[in-house]
C-alpha cells in the first residue's frame, strides 16, 4: 500500500470526541522517546505530519490522522517517563485506557518497543494488560538503524522469551527504522491486509 493522502483531523483527551467510527484505525503507542512520531512521519512519508520532540512527553493528546481518505492513523501519548507531574500521567492513563478498551473501530495496537535494550518491566506490563483486556496488537521494534543486524534479533529473542514466561505464544512483530525506512513496507501491507477484513 503507498500512502497519497494523509492529514491531521483533530486532537483530544475524550472517546466521545474522537471521529465517529466508520473506518478502520490503527494506533501507535509505546514508551516516551520511543521514536513514536519520528515512524509515523516515516510511515506517512511526510517529515512533520507527526511533531517530534527530543524530550519525553510531548504527545500529550489523542490524535487523529486520515490516511487516503479511507483508514485512520492515531497517535497516542507515550506511557512512562515524562516530565510532567504525576496527576498529569495519571490522566493520560485514564483516556488512554479509556480510548484503547473501548473505541470499536481499533483494528491494532501497535506497540514500540525500542530495539537497542533490554526487556522493560513497564513494556511487559503494558503488553499483558492488552492480553487481559483482549486489545489486538502488534509489536514494533524501533531504532534498529543504531544497533547490528544480529544484535536485533538477539534483543527481539530476549523480549519475546520474557513474553513466554507468562504467555502462550508471542504477538506478531515488525522491525523498523525511521531513518531507513526499513519497515515501512511491511507495515503498510499489515494495515492494507487488515483494512480489507474490515
Amino acid at each position: 500500500m503507498k500512502i497519497n493522502t494523509s492529514k491531521f483531523l483533530m486532537s483530544n483527551t475524550k472517546l466521545s470526541k474522537c471521529p465517529k467510527p466508520d473506518k478502520p484505525e490503527y494506533a501507535f503507542i509505546g514508551r516516551s522517546n520511543v521514536g513514536k512520531s519520528s515512524l509515523i512521519n516515516m510511515l506517512s512519508g511526510r517529515k512533520a505530519l507527526a511533531k517530534i520532540s527530543g524530550k519525553p512527553g510531548k504527545t500529550q493528546l489523542i490524535n487523529h490522522f486520515l490516511i487516503n481518505e479511507s483508514w485512520y492513523l492515531v497517535d497516542l501519548p507515550g506511557y512512562g517517563y515524562a516530565k510532567i507531574a504525576k496527576n498529569q500521567r495519571e490522566k493520560w492513563m485514564i483516556f488512554i485506557m479509556d480510548y484503547i478498551k473501548n473505541r470499536e473501530n481499533l483494528m491494532c495496537l501497535f506497540v514500540l518497543i525500542d530495539s537497542r535494550i533490554e526487556p522493560q518491566k513497564i513494556d511487559l506490563e503494558f503488553i499483558s494488560m492488552l492480553g487481559e483486556n483482549g486489545i489486538p496488537f502488534n509489536l514494533i521494534f524501533t531504532k534498529t538503524d543504531k544497533i547490528a543486524a544480529h544484535q536485533i534479533q538477539i534483543n527481539i529473542s530476549a523480549f519475546n522469551a520474557k513474553m513466554l514466561e507468562t504467555w502462550e505464544d508471542t504477538p506478531g512483530y515488525h522491525i523498523s527504522s525511521a531513518r531507513t525506512g526499513t519497515g515501512k513496507e511491511e507495515i503498510l501491507e499489515f494495515i492494507d491486509k487488515t483494512n480489507q477484513a474490515y
